[in-house]
């Protein structure tokens, strides 16, 4: 049996959720800003159910989306304040990694607004600077084309950090990026930057299987985090939204998720774990299912 990396699953929309508090355009952000007590709370509930990589709550603390509500002086001390939380729920667990999350400029799932790669590369090498010390893996979510991976890798390249890069694909067509290019396209970008694994993210679980086929050709480790909206809608693409413009499945329960997930792992994939709406049961079911099946969590 194989050796799996299994990541936590949703921290942004699990945040909201524990808070019960109204959504805002800055999403987590704002409940860390308000309760970064809950944050460190929602790490150790993964590690506890046995996750063995804390995603920390970086993934939208950019000066783009704090200058918005004017607290971009907060930027280097949200930052701090995600990985300290993060990396206080490893320490307590006595093991696992923590993951810096790079998340999308501009927006998520708008590869038409995301800026060149010169551009997001200066923005992100800014990020990576505060976040490295504290970080395992450098994680590079979301990523919608062809040149957002370009950007964000040449800011992650000479770290001395592992580097994951996760790619979210169409909702309805797992071989193309959200952009529309094939993931086919993505394979020179790998060869030229270092990249440790490659990853689908914050995709729907019925188009993962159709990307992997894809990805697993490129010769690095690869693997798999869903997510449980029905589809990215229309509004949620509008500009500074907020996460109420989104539906969250009444049909991915922890059973039916483990199973997309353990299809994953049969065509290969050696890390696993859940993106937004896809909370601790749903990983708690994974780990007892992958432990059932005699593979190894690390």
């Amino acid at each position: 049996m194989a050796e799996i990396t299994l990541l936590d699953g949703s921290i942004g929309q699990e945040l909201v959720k524990r808070s019960g508090d109204t959504p805002t355009g800055l999403w987590s952000t704002q409940v860390m800003i308000d309760r970064p007590d809950l944050v460190r709370d929602v790490h150790a509930s993964y590690f506890d159910i046995g996750a063995t990589v804390a995603t920390a709550n970086t993934y939208a603390v950019l000066r783009d989306r704090l200058r918005r509500v004017g607290i971009e002086e907060h930027f280097e001390t949200l930052l701090s304040t995600a990985m300290r939380t993060a990396g206080e729920a490893r320490d307590a667990a006595g093991s696992g990694r923590v993951a810096a999350s790079l998340g999308p400029l501009n927006a998520s799932y708008r590869p038409d607004i995301f800026p060149p790669s010169e551009e997001a590369e200066k923005i992100y090498a800014e990020i990576v600077a505060n976040v490295k010390d504290a970080s395992d893996i450098l994680l590079i979510e979301t990523v919608t084309s062809v040149e957002h991976a370009e950007g964000a890798l040449r800011a992650t390249d000479g770290q001395g950090k592992a580097v994951w890069l996760a790619v979210s694909t169409d909702d309805f067509d797992g071989t193309v990026f959200r952009s529309g290019e094939p993931l086919a396209e993505l394979e020179p970008v790998l060869a030229a930057h270092q990249v440790d694994a490659v990853l689908i993210n914050c995709s729907r679980p019925e188009v993962v299987a159709e990307g992997l086929d894809i990805i697993k050709t490129f010769g690095k480790p690869f693997g798999a985090y869903a997510n449980g909206f029905t589809k990215i809608s229309d509004g949620f693409k509008k500009e500074f939204p907020t996460v109420d413009a989104l539906e969250s499945r009444k049909d991915l329960g922890p059973d039916a998720y483990a199973e997309f997930a353990m299809g994953w792992v049969g065509q290969g994939a050696s890390i696993v774990g859940g993106c937004c709406e896809v909370g601790p049961d749903h990983i708690e079911e994974l780990a007892r299912q992958l432990r059932g099946a005699g593979h190894i969590i690390v």
